[in-house]
């Protein structure tokens, strides 16, 4: 679908003129006359509506000149077609804290997006929250940032214990090989039926394009010492990195390690999977619904057996930026840099369960009772500055599908070798993105 982007209405002006409109803000606080009006959007899922409702009740109890106005995005199919939806229609929001950095393209191209970088407070209050080359990492090709490095989920390893015992394995996973010789303990019959009702791990197999990011993507990063896909607007994914994890989980396919198949209910808790790739989202369902007894742990994701140096993996961030509806832009400034304090920080890991891109995050006392009572959520602080988002290309969901076709045929069926699989799949994104300029 084409959008509009040119964006010439504010929000709430346009918004004054429909009553639809002011009845729902009849819910809202009533501002002080003259004050700053400012909307902001927040994602959909109960966890962050509570979240932002208790930060904007606490900013506008104590900013009666600058009041701050929450609706949860509206229902779409993703965040990123309700907030284009809202461009096309001309009613976007001042400030959204769900931007998907893939979508940063989409949003840019048109001017829809305001530079933070035009603040001249901007680097230096960012860098003292985060480390500097994770900032750089959310620089746009244009050379401007236009999103807030906000918040991460990084995919780690969960692992259950008892069944690495059973195997043999006395401490956590590093690399490849150490992976698929425990996989040969752990894949097996259980029962004695003569069917393998135990597996090393599962994958969703569907060539789905977001599926990728937590097999291929999430290994890509972890092999490549922290690549993404493209090197400035150039593809660059066609590398030594790219061919071995296609090697990897070929082998996976092809020994039966991960089974071509789906499961009712979860795997992971039911035993029939020693390991899986996920965020720290997932700790709440793990402890709600473990069996007595049952024990997990947590570890990096496995590198190549040669790799050397830190081990980087996907983080699944997602940002904030301001939309350029807006009539104040450093109202809206200010209330972000409330969003990102280390207070706010401190609730989103007490109500979100999702990490705050904050450096010194675990050694910072403010946060040490948080981690003390949740240590499983240390190791995905320990692991968030070692974390890199997507490329803000918008053809990056179709590049994705073309590496997740290559990656059904050669990882999956072997059909193809890594090699062809990786140049087939680089050859593709290359017309993807020739097409897209034309």
């Amino acid at each position: 679908m084409t959008y509009n982007k040119a964006i010439i209405t504010f929000l709430l002006l346009s918004c004054a003129l429909n009553t639809s409109c002011e009845k729902k803000r009849a819910a809202q606080p009533v501002a002080e006359q003259g004050a700053v009006r400012l909307t902001y959007w927040c994602a959909s899922n109960q966890d962050e509506i509570n979240f932002a409702r208790e930060l904007v009740d606490s900013w506008n109890a104590d900013n009666s000149q600058i009041q701050v106005f929450l609706q949860p995005i509206p229902a779409s199919q993703s965040s990123e077609e309700a907030l284009l939806a809202a461009i096309a229609g001309k009613t976007t929001p001042d400030i959204c804290s769900n931007m998907w950095p893939g979508a940063m393209d989409d949003f840019t191209s048109s001017g829809g997006l305001v530079r933070f970088d035009q603040f001249p407070d901007f680097i230096a209050y960012v860098q003292k929250r985060m480390p500097a080359a994770l900032l750089e990492s959310f620089r746009s090709p244009d050379g401007h940032y236009y999103q807030i490095p906000w918040k991460t989920n990084p995919i780690m390893v969960m692992y259950n214990k008892k069944m690495y015992r059973e195997a043999g394995v006395t401490k956590p996973i590093r690399t490849y090989s150490e992976y698929l010789t425990a996989s040969a303990k752990i894949t097996r019959d259980v029962d004695g039926d003569g069917r393998i009702d135990q597996w090393m791990g599962y994958r969703d197999i569907r060539p789905i394009w977001w599926q990728r990011l937590f097999d291929y993507y999430t290994f890509y990063i972890a092999a490549s010492g922290g690549e993404t896909l493209f090197d400035g607007t150039d593809i660059a994914f066609e590398n030594t990195a790219s061919v071995k994890v296609f090697q990897f989980f070929s082998e996976i396919y092809r020994n039966g390690y991960y089974p071509l198949t789906t499961f009712q209910g979860d795997a992971f808790l039911a035993g029939q999977v020693a390991t899986q790739f996920t965020g720290p989202w997932n700790i709440t369902h793990v402890e709600n619904f473990k069996a007595p007894g049952f024990e997990y742990g947590i570890s990096p994701i496995p590198v190549p057996d040669d790799h050397t140096g830190l081990v980087y993996t996907y983080g699944d961030h997602k940002n904030i930026s301001i939309f350029s509806t807006t009539k104040y832009p450093e109202a809206v400034w200010q209330f972000a840099k409330y969003l990102i304090s280390a207070q706010a920080d401190l609730r989103l890991l007490e109500i979100c369960s999702q990490i705050p891109l904050r450096k010194n995050l675990t050694t910072d006392p403010l946060y040490h009772n948080y981690f003390q009572q949740n240590p499983m959520m240390m190791q995905f602080a320990e692991q968030a500055p070692y974390t890199r988002g997507v490329d803000g290309s918008s053809v990056l969901k179709e590049i994705f599908d073309a590496i997740s076709q290559e990656y059904e045929a050669c990882a999956v069926y072997n059909k193809r070798t890594p090699e062809e699989a990786i140049n087939k799949a680089t050859k593709r994104a290359q017309v993807i993105i020739a097409w897209s300029k034309r």
